[in-house]
């Protein structure tokens, strides 16, 4: 089922669950990772796409500066790839996404958007084309494999759809450049951002792709063969010694920092592209057709009654959301927070939310329900703190070797 995230009900109390237990059972897969992971600290998961994936390894302060100036190790178990392959493949791609796709070469990453027939966001996946027939979309926390096994049935093309069994584990941090050359050779430079290659690794191969979570530079290292996940855990962390590698989710405040949003948290099926901010991935000035473009082009005509913002929630430091919080102003439903998390380096709470489109200009201010109870917010502007996904890699490997040598 596509997950939809309610709005709050108003006035209900707020009960933390912290502190809160899972139980291991064979009906949620492990992945790849999940025994190194669990050899390396990990006692906190999550369930995502029907597979655990760690969260934090230490505590979620370190594992943020650890990602912001060393390398972070986060296998995202769960974030799995639907694989797409067959004579029209490229064709059946094109039909789920908005984004115009004509000019994605192989070896190529694209974020993309898939969309309901009302125009809402079901997933905003990468999409990687490893061949011209053969295709990786590495989806959020949704059925993407069962969306897409539906469309086809009525689609007419020859296309094959499978779970590819892929594990990923997330090389996040400016040294994560250093790292990955040492381990994997002198080419990983030339990897242009939103690219894709693959290396040899013990007799199999792994793909790399330019690309993460956390609004700073790093790769994505995707692991087909299981039987491996130990030994390459254990290889990226003898790898990364010299250069402060650790094993740590990718934290959920750099990525707001970052604004970077979360399919199921900031955006859901109940939200359109254009009201999250993400009307350039709806390319209606291309002829291709594809679910939900006549639901898009009639939203596109149309102003908007909310829009996605950032937020500053004023005051004490305040634990994350487990659950989405409510705007009001003048004592009437204003819209909801959806994230937020404690900057240590803004010192202030900083949040993404959507809001009635008339409130969404930055400096406005609305209340907010807390778990101190109702707190003012600020709209402003994102990112908060600039991304740094897209730096020279060349230049950076050659300012951490110099730091390295000096250490």
């Amino acid at each position: 089922m596509l997950m939809r995230n309610m709005s709050p009900e108003a006035g209900k109390q707020m009960i933390s669950h912290k502190g809160a237990r899972m139980a291991f059972q064979p009906r949620i897969r492990k992945g790849a990772f999940f025994e190194a992971a669990w050899r390396y600290g990990c006692r906190d998961f999550s369930v995502y796409n029907r597979t655990y994936i760690s969260s934090t390894f230490s505590n979620p302060d370190d594992e943020y500066w650890n990602v912001i100036e060393n390398v972070a190790l986060w296998p995202a178990m769960g974030e799995r790839q639907v694989e797409i392959s067959g004579p029209d493949a490229g064709r059946f791609v094109q039909q789920l996404t908005p984004r115009d796709l004509s000019t994605c070469k192989v070896g190529q990453c694209k974020y993309v958007l898939i969309t309901a027939p009302d125009g809402g966001v079901l997933c905003d996946p990468i999409l990687l084309k490893l061949a011209e027939d053969r295709f990786w979309i590495s989806t959020s926390d949704v059925d993407l494999e069962l969306w897409a096994k539906g469309v086809r049935i009525n689609s007419g093309m020859q296309v094959e759809i499978r779970d590819a069994d892929v594990s990923v584990m997330q090389v996040q941090g400016p040294k994560s450049i250093a790292l990955m050359t040492d381990l994997f050779g002198d080419t990983i430079p030339d990897l242009k951002y939103y690219w894709m290659t693959a290396v040899p690794y013990h007799g199999g191969e792994l793909v790399i792709s330019r690309t993460g979570w956390s609004g700073e530079f790093g790769y994505e290292i995707y692991l087909s063969d299981p039987a491996l996940g130990d030994r390459l855990f254990d290889d990226l962390m003898q790898a990364g010694a010299p250069y402060g590698a650790a094993p740590g989710s990718v934290n959920q405040t750099r990525r707001i920092e970052s604004g970077i949003l979360s399919m199921g948290v900031d955006m859901t099926p109940m939200e359109n592209p254009f009201e999250i901010g993400l009307g350039r991935l709806v390319q209606l000035d291309k002829p291709h057709d594809f679910i939900g473009r006549r639901a898009l082009e009639r939203l596109a005509e149309e102003p908007l009654s909310r829009r996605l913002a950032g937020f500053v929630v004023h005051g004490e430091k305040l634990e994350r959301n487990e659950d989405v919080w409510s705007f009001r102003k003048d004592g009437e439903d204003a819209g909801k927070l959806t994230s937020l998390a404690h900057s240590p380096r803004l010192q202030r709470n900083i949040g993404i939310g959507l809001v009635r489109a008339d409130l969404a200009e930055a400096g406005t201010e609305v209340t907010v329900d807390t778990w101190d109870g109702a707190r003012t917010a600020t709209v402003t502007p994102m990112p908060f703190l600039r991304k740094r996904q897209a730096m020279d890699a060349r230049e950076l490997l050659r300012r951490v070797r110099e730091e390295a040598a000096r250490a």
